[in-house]
């Protein structure tokens, strides 16, 4: 399980489950601030072992210092990373704190441990392919995100502007602006996903098979003008007055293109998944090209993943959000791997 030790250099993080204190501990997670395993702990306490609205009560990180310059003549590495959940301390590699976060919560381990659902690739195997793992992925956070802009949209043209909003969303004018924020960041997700599956999937596919992925970037190229036609009417319902005769109209317009939109992208991904993945095992990428496949997955979706990887996240069950984050710290290039991991925890 790892050893236990008394003192640690920094405290990172501090969470205290709402109402459930007396049930669950306080835990307390000690580490270096600029340590990857601690942010990853800590991504994981605070998804897989903590119960809904915790408080985190933790001080602002330091500035990093210079990799050049270890504090207090320790270096980074050097600082251990150290869990307490009440009056139990447990240190070691991140399996065995993983392990003890499941052992000291066993009942939130088992409502997360559903059965595992049939394999979609053939052979009645798990997916062995890194690239088809981030790609799977990627698709179900997109479909959540999409359901949940569906469902928002149709609240809004119900509404229709005409009524007060939950005061924690703020005025009607600040409930659309946030509308049209979340949208635009599904949007930049969506559209570099694209270019992840153009740039990466579809020349190792067609390699193999000329013109394989050539429905799947037709496809690509009837969605584009859908999701920007989106953007446009959102940025009309956040100018129009309210009381406008064309108001509610436009309301509707936009919650049934975002329904054409949601069909349009569940279908893909479902031709996607259960008919193109399944293929890059019959590839025969060997373990370096898969490697280097992943890495230029993320090489392309830098941008999103360097500044919108919570969202990401958040569209995937906490199980899942964990497997993503393991391929990410699959990346060879490790500055690039920890700047994505440290945005989940900051």
């Amino acid at each position: 399980m790892g050893n236990c030790l008394r003192t640690s250099e920094k405290l990172t993080a501090e969470i205290v489950p709402h109402g459930g204190a007396t049930v669950y501990p306080a835990v307390r997670l000690h580490g270096s601030p600029n340590s990857i395993f601690a942010a990853y702990t800590r991504f994981a306490v605070l998804h897989n072992a903590v119960p809904p609205d915790p408080v985190l009560a933790a001080a602002p990180p330091p500035q990093a210092p210079p990799r050049s310059a270890p504090r207090g003549g320790r270096s980074e590495a050097a600082v251990p990373v150290v869990f307490h959940v009440g009056h139990d301390v447990a240190s070691g590699s991140r399996d065995a704190l993983l392990r003890f976060i499941d052992l000291k919560f066993p009942d939130l381990a088992e409502e997360e441990t559903a059965p595992p659902p049939p394999a979609e690739s053939g052979g009645g195997k798990e997916e062995t392919s890194l690239v088809v793992r981030v790609t799977r992925l990627q698709h179900k956070s997109m479909t959540w995100h999409l359901e949940r802009m569906v469902g928002w949209a149709e609240d809004l043209a119900t509404r229709g502007g005409t009524r007060a909003v939950d005061p924690k969303v703020g005025t009607w004018k600040m409930e659309v602006v946030k509308f049209g924020r979340s949208y635009s960041q599904l949007l930049e997700v969506m559209l570099e996903h694209a270019q992840m599956e153009e740039r990466v999937l579809f020349p190792i596919f067609d390699s193999a098979d000329r013109g394989l992925s050539k429905a799947a970037k037709e496809e690509h190229a009837r969605d584009l003008p859908i999701m920007n036609g989106i953007k446009e009417i959102i940025k009309s319902v956040e100018v129009l007055d309210s009381r406008s005769l064309n108001y509610k109209e436009t309301l509707y317009n936009l919650s049934n293109r975002l329904k054409s939109l949601q069909g349009l992208c569940k279908q893909h991904f479902m031709e996607e998944d259960s008919e193109l993945l399944p293929i890059m095992e019959a590839v025969g990428l060997s373990k370096e090209e898969e490697e280097d496949a992943l890495e230029h997955c993320f090489v392309v979706m830098q941008g999103t993943h360097g500044r919108l990887l919570k969202f990401l996240l958040e569209g995937l069950p906490p199980n899942d959000s964990m497997k993503y984050l393991d391929l990410i710290s699959m990346c060879r290039d490790k500055e690039r791997m920890e700047s994505m991991l440290r945005v989940v925890v900051e």
